[in-house]
């Protein structure tokens, strides 16, 4: 058996994934086959390979000697997935184009900059580039130009000023999204940063509608049943819900996402996110998924290392906070529900009192203010660069604030959480004096 050569795995754009993808060991399998273009046998050469951070994949690579035709399909080596998903890769730099792409038969490629898309089931699966990608989509669209040329001119010539266009996006003048959706849930856009989140990288999972199914030969084609609703709650765990509301800032139309996520060792959260196109204002917010608990919370970490830094937080809007080693108190509202860790949320505090204060700039600054305010900057980045022992004290009258436990399931040794009944006046401000939930239904 010859061996595999780089040149016989390579994309339209000419883009080299053998030398990536191979490894040694791996067992290549040659079958003679015929080929498509001069109908004389030629060599098939399939290869079973695992990619980083993904799974299993079969690369098949076929070369005919006789005409020069070369050919290379990918397939998935595993099972459809209980889920679709979605990719959405915001593409800023040159060196993002040549991030490796699994794309299947039933994957759509989107690009919304140019209104472009390629429906799922009109190309083979490939594992390819962005560039290549782009390189396959224009040598797709180039295919019957001398046709339409010499039939239809004006399309013609339409479609070339299109394919221009694709090209140039390989120059990277200005950012542009890519967008790949598989219903099967076997296609890929690596992130170079594995396992490290990639901040251009957004991936979505969702559940396919029963057309989906259809096409991906799950559901028969004379299947009319209607599909369940999905209204249940564990539907909704693996969902992202969405609904339209106006933009806290210029007030224009915008989309809200909420998504219920469960903290491990604690309960579940509704995570609600607005980004509005309009003004760029990105707002994010933390609900308590459960009732108000019937005692306080207040949980204190001893903060002795940077690694500190790392941990969950959930903040709820009722939970004050304070740093006794500053002299420092936060009121419950001050910065709303967060879940973050304790940097983002420090950093947080520091912007608040610090960078958007108001009454540090302008007619209303003075000069011994703003130095004290500067100060203050000045030892929260001490406590997240780890050169500052302090106490950290999260208080919430209703129970519902959280912090990581590093230890979990066992005891934390830095953190000490304090069970405590409410005052009457914590009540009142929880509006729970005056909520009845018990005889209610007696009374007239």
């Amino acid at each position: 058996m010859s061996v595999i050569t780089e040149d016989n795995v390579r994309g339209v754009g000419g883009e080299n994934l053998f030398k990536d993808i191979s490894a040694d060991g791996d067992d290549i399998t040659e079958i003679e086959s015929m080929c498509m273009n001069c109908h004389l046998n030629g060599m098939t050469r399939i290869l079973l390979t695992k990619i980083p951070f993904f799974k299993e994949v079969i690369v098949s690579s076929f070369n005919c000697d006789n005409c020069s035709w070369s050919n290379t399909e990918i397939q998935s080596a595993g099972r459809i997935q209980d889920q679709g998903v979605c990719y959405t890769l915001k593409v800023k730099t040159k060196q993002d184009l040549d991030r490796e792409v699994v794309k299947s038969d039933s994957a759509t490629t989107r690009i919304p900059d140019l209104d472009f898309e390629i429906p799922p089931f009109t190309q083979k699966g490939a594992l390819t580039t962005i560039e290549g990608l782009i390189d396959r989509a224009a040598a797709g669209l180039q295919q019957d130009q001398t046709l339409r040329r010499a039939n239809y001119p004006e399309v013609a010539d339409k479609i070339e000023e299109f394919i221009q266009k694709l090209q140039k996006l390989k120059e990277v003048e200005s950012e542009f999204t890519l967008v790949i959706e598989d219903p099967s849930g076997n296609s890929f856009i690596e992130n170079p940063r594995a396992p490290q989140r990639d901040e251009a990288l957004t991936v979505t999972k969702f559940t396919r509608t029963m057309q989906q199914d259809m096409q991906l030969g799950l559901r028969a084609d004379d299947d009319l049943e209607e599909e369940p609703a999905g209204n249940d709650i564990e539907t909704m765990k693996d969902e992202v819900l969405g609904f339209n509301t106006n933009c806290p800032e210029c007030n224009a139309p915008a989309r809200t996402n909420m998504k219920i996520v469960e903290i491990p060792h604690f309960k579940e959260v509704i995570i609600m996110a607005t980004n509005c196109d309009s003004c760029s204002h990105r707002t994010n917010e933390v609900k308590s998924g459960g009732a108000t608990e019937a005692m306080g919370t207040k949980i204190t970490l001893h903060v002795t290392d940077p690694s500190d830094m790392t941990r969950d937080v959930l903040k709820s809007e009722t939970c004050s906070l304070s740093i006794p080693e500053l002299e420092f108190e936060l009121g419950m509202a001050a910065v709303g529900g967060k879940f973050t860790t304790l940097e983002g949320l420090l950093k947080d505090i520091k912007d608040l009192i610090v960078s958007k204060n108001p009454f540090i700039c302008g007619d209303s600054s003075s000069s011994d203010r703003f130095e004290k305010l500067q100060a203050f900057g000045e030892k929260i980045d001490k406590i997240i660069a780890g050169e500052m022992n302090i106490h950290f004290i999260l208080d919430d009258p209703t129970g519902n604030s959280y912090m990581q436990n590093v230890y979990a399931p066992d005891p934390d040794p830095d953190i000490t959480i304090e069970k405590y009944t409410r005052t009457f006046e914590q009540n009142e401000d929880l509006g729970l004096n005056d909520m009845k939930t018990e005889g209610y239904e007696n009374e007239n």
